[in-house]
């Protein structure tokens, strides 16, 4: 029911997708109602950028962010560990255009965050809730919100492809079912695709390391999937991350057919334009009786073993 942020400051860093150069990332504790906000470093200084559904300015690769003067890319995975492992408040610092792929999952960014800490601070835990049953629908496909106590993603994906076909995964959201079955999803893309993208300069930094990758019949990285159905995994997550861009956390019951991250947005777009009719702001109810807040027994996150071996592994403060 309190707002969260991490312990301790600490930083990574890896290979952007989109130029393929070294990113440096520096995650911070940020005061209470801060909600998520980048620094962006440059020669000239830093500039601050808070996410909002109307600051996505590309979702072509991945969802970026911009102001009109800065723009930060790749953004979902990293969002989709900040808000799966329940934190409120962080101050995301980036030496580059983009946040760094790691091994295309967020497994990377739950490691570092369970290494930094959660702390739970003394405000109550703001909430946008989904108020009234909700369909937005394009091209055949379609985001159903209805009203919950959480975060409920029903998510189903369909590909003409042999290994993929149409595969369905329903969770509660939660720091641990993030942590376990979610995060380490990785994201994926076709040989054809990929090939067109590096002949236009395009995914320069994506490589079998970062992504999965699939020919005509299978899967050509030599390690196989990590889960049969990886690919859903990977969308739910996305999902997650996506719906980060919001501000404050959502609650809902989410069922979502073949959604990426354009219709995402624009879902967002609408119920940002409907605010009044779907949706509202609500404070969560404290315990009569707590701890003292920087005591905070039993915030920090379980350590996840199986994230140890990870490519592109932090390296922390």
């Amino acid at each position: 029911m309190h707002q969260t942020t991490i312990r301790n400051t600490v930083r990574c860093t890896g290979i952007g997708l989109h130029g393929g150069r070294k990113v440096e990332l520096v995650l911070r504790p940020a005061p209470e109602d801060t909600g998520i906000l980048f620094a962006l470093r440059s020669g000239s200084g830093t500039s601050f950028l808070s996410p909002k559904p109307r600051l996505v300015v590309d979702t072509g690769l991945a969802t970026s962010l911009g102001n009109g003067h800065d723009q930060i890319s790749t953004v979902e995975h990293l969002l989709a560990a900040v808000r799966g492992m329940g934190i409120d408040n962080i101050r995301i610092e980036v030496q580059g255009r983009e946040l760094p792929i790691m091994d295309g999952s967020a497994a990377s960014f739950v490691y570092l965050l369970n290494q930094a800490g959660v702390r739970r601070q003394a405000k109550a835990r703001k909430v946008l809730a989904i108020t009234r049953p909700l369909s937005f629908e394009q091209d055949g496909k379609y985001i159903k919100a209805t009203p919950h106590d959480g975060f409920l993603v029903d998510y189903t994906i369909q590909f003409a492809h042999p290994l993929i076909g149409r595969q369905n995964l329903c969770l509660e959201v939660t720091p641990d079912v993030f942590a376990a079955d979610i995060a380490k999803a990785r994201t994926f893309g076709f040989l054809r695709e990929v090939e067109y993208l590096h002949a236009n300069g395009l995914a320069l930094g994506g490589t079998l390391d970062n992504a999965i990758v699939l020919d005509e019949f299978g899967v050509l990285n030599t390690d196989g999937l990590r889960y049969p159905d990886e690919f859903v995994r990977h969308k739910l997550l996305d999902f997650v991350g996506d719906m980060a861009v919001m501000g404050l956390p959502l609650q809902g019951r989410f069922e979502v057919f073949a959604s990426g991250h354009a219709m995402n947005n624009a879902f967002l777009r609408f119920i940002e334009d409907n605010a009044g009719e779907y949706v509202e702001e609500r404070t969560l109810a404290l315990p009569a009786s707590v701890p003292a807040p920087h005591a905070a027994p039993g915030m920090v996150p379980a350590r996840d073993k199986s994230l140890d071996g990870l490519r592109g592994e932090p390296a922390l403060a």
